[in-house]
C-alpha cells in the first residue's frame, strides 16, 4: 500500500501546485514534461520485459491476450464506462467544476494498464517503481487538471486509494500462491504493456495503441507456465 500512498501524495501536491500557479503553466511545458516522463516509462517497461526467462511465453501471452481483449473490446468498454459516469455525474446545465475535475481525474488515474500492472508488482513483488512512476505522471497531470478544473481533482485520491490499493492487497494475498516462474513472466508481460504506454505518451505511432485490449495478457502466464510444463513432460515421455 505504500506505493499507492505515494501516488496519492503526488496527486495532492500536483493539484495544489496547479491551483497555486495556474496562470504560469503553459501547454508547451506540459507537453515537454509528458515526453520526458514517457522516456522514463519506456525505460521501466524495457527493464521489466528483459527480465523474462521464457520469451515464447511473453509472445504467446501477448498474442492470445490481445485477441481476447480485442474480442471483448476492453478499451471501448472502459471508455464507455467513463462516458457513462461523466453523463451521470456532470450535467450540462451548470454542474460545478468540482464534480468535473473529480470525475475526469478519477477516471484517468484509476483506469489504465499502468495502474493494474504497477499494483500487481507492488503487491506480489514489493516492486514500487511502476506505481511511483505512475504517481509522478499523475502528479504532473493533476497540475494541468487542477489549473483548469479546480480542487475537485485533488479528491480523486479517494477512488485511487480504493481501486489501486485494493488491487495491491489482492495481489499481495494471491502472489505467494503463485510459482516464481509465473510471477517472472507476468512481470515481463506487464513490461511489454508499459512499453506500449510509453509509445503512446511519446506519440511514436500513427495511431494510439489500445493498451486496454492487451490487459488479459498479463494474467495468461498463470495458465501458460503449467500447460507448457505439462506438454514438455508429455513430449519427453513419448520420445
Amino acid at each position: 500500500m505504500s506505493a499507492t500512498f505515494i501516488n496519492m501524495l503526488l496527486v495532492l501536491l500536483g493539484g495544489a501546485a496547479g491551483l497555486l500557479f495556474k496562470n504560469l503553466i503553459s501547454d508547451r511545458l506540459m507537453s515537454i514534461l509528458t515526453h520526458a516522463l514517457g522516456l522514463c516509462v519506456l525505460c521501466i517497461g524495457i527493464g521489466s520485459a528483459l527480465g523474462t526467462e521464457d520469451m515464447l511465453c511473453v509472445i504467446v501471452c501477448m498474442v492470445v491476450g490481445t485477441v481476447i481483449g480485442n474480442a471483448v473490446d476492453i478499451e471501448r468498454r472502459l471508455e464507455g464506462a467513463g462516458d457513462f459516469l461523466r453523463t451521470r455525474l456532470i450535467k450540462d446545465d451548470g454542474a460545478s467544476r468540482f464534480t468535473e475535475g473529480f470525475v475526469n481525474a478519477s477516471l484517468l488515474f484509476c483506469v489504465g494498464a499502468m495502474a493494474i500492472t504497477g499494483s500487481i508488482d507492488a503487491g506480489m513483488r514489493q516492486d514500487y517503481s511502476t506505481i511511483v512512476s505512475k504517481g509522478v505522471i499523475d502528479g504532473v497531470t493533476s497540475i494541468s487538471f487542477a489549473a483548469t478544473m479546480g480542487v475537485g481533482v485533488m479528491f480523486s485520491v479517494i477512488p485511487l486509494l480504493i481501486y489501486q490499493g485494493g488491487i495491491t492487497l489482492l495481489a499481495g494475498w494471491v502472489g505467494p500462491c503463485l510459482p516464481a516462474p509465473v510471477v517472472t513472466e507476468m512481470t515481463a508481460v506487464g513490461g511489454a504493456l508499459i512499453i506500449a504506454i510509453a509509445v503512446n505518451m511519446l506519440e511514436l505511432g500513427r495511431q494510439k495503441i489500445k493498451v486496454g485490449n492487451m490487459l488479459p495478457a498479463i494474467f495468461l502466464p498463470i495458465a501458460y507456465i503449467p500447460l507448457a510444463g505439462w506438454l514438455s513432460a508429455l513430449v519427453s515421455g513419448l520420445f
